[in-house]
């Protein structure tokens, strides 16, 4: 999969509900998903999606890679070993770029204040720690939103023709710690261009309540894995910021 239609999947959503990125880019990145045409349109958009940039540079630039090279991407909305390596003083400059994409630096200043001994630049770990619409002023961080926003995953249960039944563990704060709660069943809706052949069995990503990606055994575990370093690091830093 070219790195740029991965991250359109997850895109999508937050620009087809206005949260991010240019309006009207919803068009481009459905072609660049579905047909995998487009995609320097596709990459012009998404370069303009306020908090997700910066991530992307972030670990390209650490390992020499181009911002949409395929594994950087993922390593932003998954999760791989390029995250492995990160230490505090990256993010220094991290939330110096996001104060020029929209993040207040007042709350900047707090939360360099606070950074986690190993933050992670994994979305979840945005979502958590910078905080859901800190960035772009458009979405309240409440915790419903940080669930709807972190990537997150399901095992499907049952299909139907655009509904999609699936065994998924919301965010809940747990003893004042964020964490992944008991099992519960939720039905979304799904486009099959997007998610051809998709079955009960498989497991699908998800952003903002939208099926993203059909995940393989190995991205399943990674993406359980770096959700669950991004929590231990925002925990550590989210009670110094009155957070939790």
């Amino acid at each position: 999969m070219d790195g740029v239609a991965l991250c359109a999947r997850f895109s999508i959503a937050t620009n087809r509900l206005e949260f991010c990125g240019p309006s009207g880019a919803e068009a481009v990145l459905y072609r660049a998903i579905t047909e995998g045409t487009d995609l320097a349109l596709a990459r012009d958009r998404l370069r303009r999606f306020e908090a997700l940039l910066p991530y992307l540079e972030l670990i390209g630039r650490k390992h020499g890679r181009d911002p949409f090279d395929l594994d950087v991407v993922r390593a932003y909305w998954i999760g791989n070993d390029l995250l492995d390596s990160f230490e505090r003083r990256d993010f220094v400059e991290l939330l110096e770029l996001l104060t020029r994409r929209g993040l207040p630096r007042s709350l900047a200043r707090r939360l360099l204040e606070h950074l986690p001994e190993h933050p992670i630049p994994h979305h979840a770990f945005h979502v958590t720690f910078v905080g859901v619409g800190n960035v772009t002023g458009h979405v309240p961080t409440t915790l419903a939103n940080m669930d709807a926003c972190r990537p997150g995953w399901g095992d499907v249960v049952r299909t139907d023709r655009a509904t999609l039944t699936l065994r998924c563990r919301p965010l809940e704060i747990v003893g004042g710690r964020l964490a992944l709660g008991s099992e519960r069943t939720t039905e979304v809706r799904f486009d099959p261009r997007v998610l051809p052949g998709v079955e009960k069995g498989d497991t699908v990503a998800l952003h903002w309540s939208t099926p993203a990606l059909a995940l393989d055994a190995d991205g399943a575990r990674s993406l359980a894995r770096y959700t669950r370093l991004s929590l231990d690091a925002a925990n550590e830093a989210l009670p110094g910021l009155g957070v939790l």
